[in-house]
């Protein structure tokens, strides 16, 4: 009987009359049943995994009735909170409060946000729909007051254990090689509005002002003896590792035992946009958005290279002096150049992390123009940072969405002069593994005042 009141395809086969009948007949059974009848496991599995939602509502209201101790129940509570279907959610936030669940606070904040700012008098807030107004209600059910200042002591009791955990966690910033970057507004964007002989439109990057917080950047790219640090201490571990990352990622870089990019003063390459992630945060910081780059680069005068307005040969690692030519005139001698290319030649395509002190930006940053692109934490297409969702799919499943191309900066070695400018985006995928493409980190210059 427990079997076929419950069997997936036979609910979802029933419809008007004979669908309310079995919805009927499971509620009266779950509220008849014995404890032996029920099984926690079971009531879990259905609250957040049955293919009925209205199964999952029944299960929900049954785990909070018979079982809401067991930390099972409480989490399956927890998750059902996030439900697609609004009654399950509705449902779990409802008991949840009723129930005072510790752990379902972290869920419902992120859906109505601190009760200690709702309830303030003058708090400018939209009017809300019943999931929101549900969440309000059980929030305060769990805090038991209205009262914002009480709310706000009662709430930072509630999290003390687990900003502990985090304190305790959290990576102090690898701030051996920065250099500041002082807070305010620079001018960023394109000065120039001619495609040119390299056929380059800058038309999406209008020149405009950006104003940032004070930030460190690390001098130079990371190097390989430094991301050689990270290799070692984090092992196999995915402490570090973003969400998305691909199962089974080996953070050792494609380029790894080239001995033309492997030497350890030379800047890593060979590296996708989640080994540079999980380097950032192992390292105590963050991947540089494209403006905490650009104002890096160029500093608060818009100048076209890191040191200034007219290009110069002797200051950055370009096409012409990776490969000893300076004849490269448009598109076409570039891209005949470029075929050239092999596995052993050019001999020393990049140059040392370090090199090119000429060349430094206004802050001290050194090869921000060439010697390897750089990556960013920045999506191309919207400029918001990135958020990929690709676990589980292959590079031609998602080669061709907007989501999975994040902002090169900076230009390489097998760049012209254009590329190189302070205010060129390139693009890559990724998971791309290159070995004209680098990174360096930021951080913040001052610690965030925490909630």
């Amino acid at each position: 009987m427990l079997h076929e009141l419950f069997e997936e395809e036979s609910i979802t086969a029933l419809q008007g009359r004979e669908y309310r009948n079995r919805i009927q007949q499971i509620e009266k059974w779950l509220a008849d049943a014995t404890s032996d009848d029920l099984s926690l496991e079971q009531l879990s599995a259905w609250a957040v995994g049955h293919a009925d939602w209205n199964v999952r509502r029944l299960a929900v209201e049954t785990l909070a009735a018979r079982f809401v101790a067991a930390p099972e129940a409480r989490a399956a509570i927890c998750e059902a909170i996030h439900d697609d279907v609004d009654w399950v959610a509705f449902t779990a936030i409802k008991v949840a409060g009723e129930h005072r669940i510790p752990e379902s606070v972290a869920h419902m904040i992120r859906i109505s946000g601190w009760p200690s700012n709702f309830t303030k008098p003058a708090y400018a807030r939209k009017p809300v729909g019943c999931g929101a107004a549900f969440t309000k209600r059980a929030l305060l059910d769990f805090f038991g007051s209205v009262d914002p200042e009480e709310l706000r002591e009662l709430e930072n009791r509630h999290f003390a254990e687990l900003r502990a955990q985090v304190a305790t966690a959290r990576r102090e910033p690898d701030l051996r090689d920065v250099v500041l970057v002082p807070a305010g507004p620079f001018i960023a964007g394109a000065r120039v509005t001619d495609i040119g002989p390299f056929q380059m439109d800058d038309s999406d990057n209008p020149l405009r002002v950006e104003e940032l917080p004070a930030y460190y950047i690390d001098r130079t790219a990371v190097t390989n003896a430094r991301y050689a640090e990270f290799l070692e201490a984090v092992g196999s571990s995915k402490e570090f590792a973003h969400p998305d990352e691909p199962e089974g990622k080996d953070y050792t870089p494609a380029h790894w035992h080239d001995p033309r990019f492997n030497p350890p003063e030379l800047p890593v390459v060979g590296v996708d946009w989640y080994d540079a992630y999980a380097f950032a945060r192992w390292a105590g910081g963050r991947l540089p958005s494209e403006n905490e780059w650009e104002k890096a680069a160029r500093g608060t005068d818009g100048r076209v290279y890191p040191w200034g307005d007219t290009w110069s040969d002797d200051k950055a690692r370009c096409v012409f002096t990776a490969y000893g030519r300076n004849d490269i005139h448009n598109l076409a001698d570039l891209e005949e150049l470029l075929v050239t290319t092999t596995v052993a030649w050019p001999e020393k395509p990049v140059a040392a992390a370090d090199s090119h002190p000429d060349g430094a930006s206004p802050y001290g940053a050194l090869n921000m123009a060439g010697n390897v692109w750089e990556i960013t934490r920045t999506n191309f297409f919207t400029r918001a940072d990135m958020a990929p969702f690709f676990k589980g799919r292959t590079g031609q499943e998602f080669m061709n969405r907007p989501e999975a191309f994040h902002v090169l900066r900076g230009g390489t070695w097998t760049s012209p002069p254009v590329c190189l400018s302070t205010f060129y985006r390139g693009k890559d995928l990724l998971t791309d593994r290159h070995n004209e493409v680098g990174f360096r980190c930021v951080y913040d210059a001052a610690p965030v005042t925490e909630r």
